[in-house]
């Protein structure tokens, strides 16, 4: 067992906001400024090392404070490594991290070179300090996904920043995220690009079978281990809470969502109803329909961008990096940690409940005011794309669908 020697105040385990799951520590970190706290105060608090992969790691004033903080930990002594992926962090150049390799740290790009395996985005994030504390989650280093000035539109004003969600883990637990963390690295320093080398090192990650299930999903022809894990539990649960910032799936896991309500189970499905990214909104509407005929709760989050990805089926909690979506099914590098216990599905449900406040229910009317042959055409179309380029193209591509 690793030495325990995080220590601060964010991260003391004996405050109220934790939940004790076996050995381990867990706190869920929802707002903003708590999001952002955990990220600065697991860096400053290092002590021996510090591992971090982000999907985008921006050069703005979030990306910039973050990384005088890692160059800081190198001065004191403190192993840094970091990775990031090459499209997630393509607006920040090579250079903008050489103070960090100046200062001692170790840092590498996800797949650097263009080819065929370019597309394969890993889209994960978290912090491992001193192998016994982590952080994960959906959120990466960059300002959209804290708190920004608000801007004025139309009179009101409006904030730009993501709601999301992460969750501090802090024992004995955190070694298998650590040794995962060690195979990445290793793929990366001298597989860097070979796919068949990431998914024989997916493929063969042990994701535990007790209450701590680290599950992966990467390139495959068959559903990852996450979506696997969920499909069964949706197979025999009675009550689904989902909240995604993209929800895209294929027709397995869209049939088993629908047949948990249809059997008289719960369901509440928290999606977007703004985002940066107005092709994801296009591709969930087109799934609509079908949900609602099945008896399913849908509900469209209003006060900002929604980027959680939480999913809970009766006592079995699912956060990390994964959208609902095929990319994030099939495709890209993802990590959701499975944690089973009932004290800890209600904490996570209080954030559900939080956010419910904040929400338009998607009725059968509502639903069929909008289904003009012209928005189901713009729906068909996004739900093709969106399920094919990576989120950084397809923002850029809305065919005129109504945030």
């Amino acid at each position: 067992m690793a030495n325990n020697s995080v220590n601060s105040s964010i991260l003391q385990p004996d405050a109220p906001q934790w939940c004790a799951v076996g050995e381990n520590r867990l706190r869920l970190v929802h707002r903003s400024a708590e999001r952002l706290s955990a990220v600065q105060d697991i860096i400053k608090a290092a002590e021996k090392s510090l591992k971090l992969f982000f999907y985008m790691f921006e050069d703005d004033r979030t990306g910039k404070m973050t990384l005088d903080l890692l160059i800081d930990a190198c001065k004191r002594g403190v192993a840094v490594e970091m990775i990031v992926d090459s499209f997630g962090s393509n607006s920040s150049s090579r250079k903008f991290f050489e103070p960090l390799i100046e200062a001692g740290g170790k840092f590498r790009i996800f797949i650097p070179r263009f080819s065929t395996s370019y597309f394969i985005r890993n889209h994960q994030k978290m912090i491992i300090a001193d192998e016994c504390c982590a952080l994960i989650g959906g959120f990466n280093i960059a300002d959209q996904y804290f708190e920004m000035p608000m801007r004025e539109k139309d009179g009101a004003s409006i904030s730009d920043s993501w709601e999301d969600l992460g969750l501090v883990i802090k024992g004995p637990e955190v070694a298998n995220l650590n040794q995962y963390y060690q195979l990445l690295s290793n793929w990366v320093y001298q597989n860097n690009g070979n796919v068949r080398a990431l998914r024989k090192m997916l493929r063969n990650w042990d994701a535990g079978d007790g209450p701590f299930r680290w599950l992966l999903g990467g390139p495959s022809n068959r559903l990852s281990r996450w979506a696997w894990a969920i499909k069964k539990d949706l197979e025999k649960g009675s009550s689904l809470d989902l909240v995604t910032a993209y929800f895209s799936p294929g027709q397995g896991l869209l049939r088993r969502i629908g047949g948990l309500s249809k059997r008289g189970g719960k369901s509440r499905i928290i999606l977007p109803g703004k985002t940066d990214n107005a092709a994801t909104i296009g591709a969930s509407r087109l799934l609509y329909g079908y949900l609602l005929k099945r008896r399913a709760h849908l509900f469209e989050y209003q006060p900002k961008r929604l980027h959680m990805k939480l999913v809970i089926v009766d006592d079995a909690v699912y956060i990390g990096s994964a959208n609902f979506d095929l990319r994030s099914l099939f495709i890209n590098v993802e990590m959701m940690l499975r944690i089973e216990d009932a004290t800890f599905a209600g904490r996570a449900r209080e954030v559900i409940d939080i956010l419910h406040e904040n929400t338009k229910a998607i009725t059968p009317e509502l639903h069929k005011s909008r289904q003009s042959f012209l928005n189901r055409l713009r729906w068909t179309l996004s739900y093709f794309v969106v399920n094919t380029l990576d989120y950084s193209v397809t923002r850029r591509l809305n065919f005129g669908v109504k945030k």
